[in-house]
């Protein structure tokens, strides 16, 4: 008879252990709905028990857009549900996927490409890398965890994650933050199609710039983009944004929008660039100068002048940016002459808003000069 009972006894027992608060005997990927919180918030005796409370962490904003150099504030708040009676100890982990890696769907591997900005718990706090010292908390109201990021540069673009921790629970919200900019299409000295990813990323840098994302590409097409000559984007793809389809740009008969090429070898394949330059702090101008100037000259005048000549990506996001608008032909520090045009009309160039570009010609010939100070 006892042999007939001890399968139903031990079924038995199993079930009770199922049943106990500590999850001692939970089933794993097992859950009954509710919350169990760790002994750092028990009741003192090493003991962890039910408590039924809900962490949450929220952000009125799926994405946050400034300028570069300016102050950016990325919102993140959390509450419990039911409201608790008294302050539990939390703590909060900023972090930060950098553009050229966000995707849609971020699976569980990205997140350990995710750089730690700052971590903090009650008065203590840390921030970490190029963050150090430019970043801080907002707190302007109980449960406010905002990121509050100074002298916003040009590589600070990205998703950024506030998770926060209150013993067993964790819950996590991302922001995206964008800087204003314009993108623009750039190539090599030597002509089309000589970089590879890694000549395009340092093309860019040189010009006051970073390789453009896709988004950073799809907004300009949007807004009237259209270059038929492939380039390098910060994901290591080539595309290129059409807003007119025609013979020779992917075809006629194909829908505008962006053509691409897909992820090519970073280092053996070879494509122009698409540049993103943000705002700048400075200001760019054209020197007035009473004769025109070669190459060597024009350096020299805008140095006499407690400038330097302007970057191209400098001169863009003046165009884009401050409304800059000239039509007289300059030098750039490229060694390219450009001139931007917001306000097109005759014989400026073609009827739309633009820079105008002469590609690079000789330095030994004349022209004005663009500068920065």
């Amino acid at each position: 008879m006892l042999s007939l009972l001890r399968p139903l006894l031990a079924a038995c027992i199993y079930l009770l252990l199922l049943l106990l608060p500590g999850g001692q005997g939970r089933i794993a990927g097992y859950t009954n709905g509710f919350h169990y919180q760790d002994i750092s918030n028990g009741n003192g005796n090493g003991e962890i028990y039910f408590n039924g409370i809900r962490l949450h962490v929220e952000s009125p904003q799926a994405s946050v857009s400034a300028t570069r150099g300016s102050t950016a504030t990325l919102p993140c708040h959390y509450h419990y549900e039911p409201e608790l009676t008294t302050p539990r100890k939390t703590r909060v982990k900023w972090s930060w996927l950098p553009a050229n890696t966000v995707i849609t769907h971020v699976s569980p591997e990205a997140f350990l490409k995710e750089t730690e900005v700052m971590v903090a718990m009650g008065n203590r706090h840390r921030s970490y890398g190029s963050f150090r010292g430019r970043v801080r908390l907002r707190r302007s109201a109980p449960g406010d965890l905002s990121l509050v990021i100074n002298e916003l540069q040009l590589n600070d673009t990205g998703r950024y994650r506030c998770e926060v921790i209150d013993g067993l629970e964790d819950e996590s919200v991302t922001v995206d933050l964008e800087l204003r900019g314009v993108v623009f299409p750039y190539h090599s000295q030597k002509g089309r199609y000589h970089f590879n990813f890694f000549g395009a990323q340092q093309a860019c840098q040189d010009q006051e710039a970073t390789l453009a994302t896709f988004e950073q590409l799809f907004t300009a097409w949007e807004e009237g983009l259209d270059w038929c000559n492939a380039g390098w984007l910060a994901d290591g793809t080539v595309q290129y944004p059409i807003t007119a389809p025609r013979d020779g740009c992917g075809g006629e008969n194909l829908a505008p929008g962006l053509r691409s090429y897909g992820q090519r070898d970073r280092i053996l394949h070879r494509y122009d660039a698409f540049c993103f330059a943000a705002s700048v702090k400075g200001t760019v101008y054209f020197l007035e100068h009473l004769t025109k100037l070669n190459f060597t000259e024009a350096i020299e005048v805008c140095a006499s002048d407690g400038g330097q000549i302007a970057k191209v990506g400098q001169l863009y996001a003046a165009w884009r940016l401050m409304g800059l608008d000239r039509c007289v032909a300059g030098w750039l520090a490229d060694g390219s002459v450009r001139y931007p045009v917001t306000k097109a009309r005759s014989n400026c160039g073609p009827s739309q808003p633009g820079v105008r570009s002469f590609g690079f010609p000789s330095p030994h010939l004349k022209f004005g000069v663009y500068c920065y100070r």
